[in-house]
């Protein structure tokens, strides 16, 4: 018993003895050298990063870095795990940029345990020129049928007379930022652009700066990191039709939009208003879907109803998105009892016309003498 009782103590002695050197060896540094550059691409910035002086001595291990990065302000950080050293990530320049990066070490010099080191940390803020109510207002953009990217803004409240504005862009693929070259114009001032032929930003950072310019008067630029797919406004659904079928239900069925909208990326609202009396008619979503086609039953249906339908794109093409128009499409629905009713009309006046036909022969044999034949005449 006691030899037992020995064995089991060196045993644990030799477990933690090892696990103590283990964990020793299987400690990591962070990087070194985190440095954040601006390349001038309106908020897309370079972040790099050295490795950590010991990574040489981890060659059973595989040697990650988590990198996160967001703007001052934002309530959660964006995630990246990769094994590079550089990366070049879109900020909103008019804040702070922050980025942190710590090493993950995992394989068999950890026990296949994932280790990390502690964070590093760095931050970036160009200088900013102007006063914040010299921004231009409201800036809003709308991807009109995925063909072209429609901006639109409002001078700022402290912009001069004469101002001139002009918003310039990149996404990667392009040498470097390029300017807008149809300008939407309000009295001669820019207060918005066209942009065609964005196909390859789609998917992708699209850095946008609107900035201002007027003689003796600093205005601060606008920067924004748009994605495409997430403005994206279809046009309505076209060819939208209406029938009854056999079992008195509705068939409704439309196609996709025009445009390059993929129509995959679609989905649709249906609504439909029913008239009670002189009430007004009440819109009611009945359905949302992918599919192009919807079929409605006809219980308790008033007289007269409208469909109509909206398309926007769905979550699997993108995070959010415009809905499109309404289609407007109106159709009138008649109930049994009318059917009943257009029967018994046409009957109704056939029956009552043979009667005063009846009546105006036993008329006309009145006024006819005895003896003579009795004619028809049109005007007896």
């Amino acid at each position: 018993m006691a030899l037992r009782r020995i064995y089991l103590f060196t045993l644990a002695l030799v477990w933690g003895c090892m696990a103590s050197s283990s964990s020793q060896q299987t400690a990591v540094a962070p990087p070194q050298d985190l440095q954040i550059t601006d390349p001038g691409l309106l908020g897309s910035l370079d972040i790099e990063w050295k490795p950590p002086p010991n990574v040489q001595t981890f060659n059973e291990c595989t040697v990650k870095y988590k990198f996160e990065y967001r703007n001052t302000g934002d309530r959660e950080w964006k995630v990246i795990f990769t094994r590079k050293l550089k990366f070049r990530v879109g900020f909103d320049l008019s804040r702070t940029a922050e980025v942190k990066v710590q090493t993950l070490l995992e394989g068999r010099c950890t026990n296949d345990v994932e280790v990390q080191s502690e964070w590093i940390y760095a931050t970036f803020q160009v200088p900013l020129q102007g006063k914040l109510e010299s921004e231009v207002q409201n800036f809003h953009c709308i991807y009109h049928d995925w063909e072209y990217l429609k901006c639109t803004w409002q001078p700022g409240l402290l912009a001069p007379r004469g101002v001139h504005y002009g918003l310039y862009y990149w996404y990667e693929g392009l040498d470097h930022a390029e300017q807008c070259d149809d300008y939407i114009q309000d009295h001669g001032i820019n207060i918005g652009c066209m942009l065609q032929n964005l196909s390859q930003a789609e998917y992708k950072d699209l850095s946008i700066c609107v900035n201002g310019s007027a003689a003796a008067t600093l205005l601060r630029p606008l920067y924004a990191t748009l994605r495409l797919q997430n403005l994206a406004k279809p046009s309505p659904p076209k060819q939208l039709t209406v029938s009854t079928s056999t079992s008195e239900e509705l068939q409704v069925v439309w196609s996709p939009p025009g445009g390059e909208t993929p129509p995959q990326c679609l989905e649709y609202e249906v609504q439909l208003a029913e008239e009670q009396g002189k009430a007004k008619a009440v819109w009611a979503s009945v359905s949302t879907q992918m599919e192009t086609a919807f079929t409605i039953a006809r219980v308790n249906q008033s007289r007269i109803s409208c469909v109509r339908v909206r398309g926007r794109t769905n979550n699997f093409c993108a995070d959010q998105g415009f809905w499109s128009e309404w289609t407007q499409e109106c159709f009138s629905v008649s109930r049994e009892e009318d059917k009943q009713l257009f029967i018994l009309i046409p009957v109704i006046l056939s029956l009552s016309s043979s009667f005063i036909i009846f009546m105006l022969i036993g008329q006309c044999r009145k006024r006819t003498p005895p003896g003579k034949a009795t004619h028809m005449s049109v005007g007896c």
